[in-house]
């Protein structure tokens, strides 16, 4: 299994509404509202997720959606403030109690449960992590896109451009388009761009489908590889969102249809890292500086390898040798 979707149900179109509303409110990224027949649906992605299972000895109601936060003091007033009804704040604002507990209940029915940590908890080793953020303001961009299959690919350009663009980039400075012939030449202008230092981050869009020969597998190596090593080498994040489908279909749904829009993905990705990489170069600074002055250069010292040392110590000690036999 791959993935898991947490479905919260909403019982009227008003308390869909609210409880979007809601979500968007505590902070949660949310994406586009998809429309069908008979359903109404829009994710969330919050920052940080776990399915929790649980069996009481008493058991409860089940609301209609179950959330465990860590500060429920804020969460509590900006639900206020939308001007929902909170009800059953069982701890209320007391600090000594170690949760807040709360329903908020929707005028069409839909309840929403919270349980809430208020006092700083040491968070479990598996969730101590450093992130970077999906705020693209200040930053700039380089989108590499292929001409070939450009049926799929300028949708890849508009998801990647929509993603940027509602990540707060600036739309005149804040991302460039450069386009390539195909595939193969993605990695090349990746590349260049990279080296320049002008981007926080390159996003490479393509699209390869499957033929009748070798040909697609040789590229998609290719293309794969010379992404990934330009990425390393010069420090720039690369954004991989080159499909590498079998057939037409496969890339019609991921260029916007029931499979998403890979260019969109790519350039949060993007995003993402670019905001890591100044984070993490912001933090470690002063490690890496305090690293470098208590160790010496080994790159500036040129060593003999043990293989050649030991040679010339061998060669020398047979020319000792028969100097002395003369």
């Amino acid at each position: 299994m791959k993935w898991v979707a947490i479905t919260a149900q909403a019982k009227s179109a008003g308390d869909f509404a609210l409880l979007t509303k809601m979500l968007r409110a505590l902070g949660f990224q949310a994406d586009e509202v998809e429309e069908y027949k008979n359903l109404r649906t829009q994710i969330f992605r919050p920052s940080d997720l776990i399915l929790e299972v649980t069996c009481r000895s008493s058991p409860r109601s089940n609301p209609d959606l179950d959330l465990t936060i860590s500060d429920p003091d804020s969460a509590i007033e900006t639900i206020k403030k939308i001007g929902l009804e909170v009800v059953d704040d069982h701890s209320g604002p007391d600090p000594k109690h170690t949760g807040r507990f709360f329903d908020v209940r929707l005028p069409g029915g839909t309840v929403v449960r919270f349980t809430g940590i208020r006092l700083p908890v040491p968070e479990p080793a598996y969730r101590s992590h450093f992130e970077g953020n999906l705020s693209s303001a200040g930053k700039t961009f380089a989108i590499v896109v292929s001409r070939f299959n450009s049926f799929i690919t300028e949708r890849l350009l508009a998801g990647a451009v929509d993603a940027l663009r509602r990540s707060g980039v600036d739309s005149d400075k804040g991302y460039e388009i450069v386009r390539v012939p195909g595939a193969f030449e993605i990695p090349s202008a990746a590349r260049t761009l990279a080296e320049t230092k002008k981007y926080d981050a390159i996003i490479c869009l393509g699209c390869l489908l499957r033929g009748d020969t070798a040909h697609y597998d040789v590229i998609v190596n290719e293309v794969t590889r010379g992404i990934g090593q330009s990425a390393q080498e010069t420090g720039v994040p690369h954004a991989f969102g080159v499909l590498t489908c079998d057939t037409l279909e496969q890339a019609i749904d991921r260029a916007g249809l029931k499979m998403g829009n890979k260019g969109f993905e790519a350039a949060l990705a993007a995003v993402e890292m670019a905001s890591l990489n100044k984070g993490v170069r912001g933090q470690g600074s002063g490690v890496r500086k305090a690293a470098v002055s208590r160790q010496p250069s080994a790159v500036s010292k040129k060593q003999i390898p043990p293989s050649r040392s030991t040679r010339r110590r061998n060669d020398k000690s047979i020319k000792s040798s028969s100097k002395k036999r003369r």
